[in-house]
């Protein structure tokens, strides 16, 4: 059977990618640490971006999801993962949740060809989610003080850990980027 070029499947990709940044910050106002790591995008994270791009298209109704709150901080340094125990916050820190600073989440066009930027941010203030950092989750739930399940976390981050004082600041800049090829 002779094809043409329009009758080959298309080959187009579409992905998002994250990074994080977490800055420590002592009462002085110095930066104690400063962690930067890349993020997974969880099985409900997928089905979450998927969801939200569909709730865009009209004249198609379907249902949208619950959207993304804000960031919870945990202790574990269990690796990140697709699915299962590494898709949620293992070991929440008590005060360690968070909703978005004011103005956040902003996008900028990266320009042409080079996708587009969301970015999140948290301020964990002097006294909000002390003791020892290691890992962080972007959720739907933020305002529960209390650990979130995989169904509520969208990506999720292990870093090398950092230990937070009653007076230290953490602020968290989280981008996902997201281009199609």
């Amino acid at each position: 059977m002779d094809t043409t070029e329009s009758d080959r499947p298309m080959t187009d990709t579409s992905a998002t990618t994250g990074e994080v940044v977490v800055t420590l910050t002592g009462p002085d106002g110095k930066v104690k640490a400063r962690r930067v790591a890349r993020n997974l995008i969880t099985d409900a994270g997928d089905q979450y971006h998927a969801k939200r791009i569909a709730v865009g298209v009209l004249p198609s109704t379907p249902a949208d999801v619950t959207k993304v709150t804000g960031m919870k901080v945990g202790s574990s340094t269990t690796a990140a993962a697709k699915s299962g125990a590494g898709a949620a916050l293992v070991t929440y820190v008590t005060t360690g949740n968070k909703v978005f600073d004011a103005g956040f989440p902003t996008t900028e066009n990266l320009g042409a060809g080079l996708g587009w930027t969301t970015t999140y941010q948290c301020t964990f203030g002097a006294g909000v989610g002390t003791g020892t950092l290691a890992e962080i989750v972007l959720v739907t739930d933020a305002a529960s003080n209390a650990t979130s399940v995989a169904a509520d976390t969208i990506a999720r981050v292990t870093f090398t850990s950092v230990v937070k004082a009653a007076g230290d600041s953490l602020t968290i800049g989280w981008a996902h980027k997201q281009l199609g090829s």
